[in-house]
């Protein structure tokens, strides 16, 4: 059972990875339309435009919050311990290493440095 929902998560996980703007306009809408349906519940004589006001607030609140999340996750999952420091590795910022070659794979002189 754990080994079914391990890869229902893991497939989750990568669809929303995928499709990070539909899930964020998904959370949205199923926001506006439970916090609609939920005021429409408790109150009925709201009037229409004041359920919608709120629901935009209380969707908008959600939105952030689920941003908030993704950044924290985000944050989390792709900077481990010490992979600051490999990321810096592998990066040179010498300005030499940035030029093109002086010579092409056939050791032909570049026309860039041809003077």
């Amino acid at each position: 059972m754990e080994s079914t929902m391990e890869r229902m998560s893991s497939s989750v996980q990568s669809w929303v990875e995928e499709h990070k703007l539909a899930t964020i306009g998904g959370v949205w809408a199923s926001a506006i339309g439970a916090s609609v349906a939920y005021s429409r519940r408790r109150t009925p004589q709201r009037a229409t435009s004041l359920r919608l006001i709120h629901a935009r607030m209380h969707a908008q609140a959600l939105t952030l919050a689920v941003l908030g999340g993704a950044a924290l996750a985000h944050h989390y999952y792709n900077n481990g311990k010490g992979s600051r420091k490999n990321r810096e590795a592998d990066l040179d910022y010498d300005f030499y290493s940035q030029l093109p070659s002086a010579t092409d794979a056939d050791g032909n002189e570049n026309d860039r440095w041809s003077w």
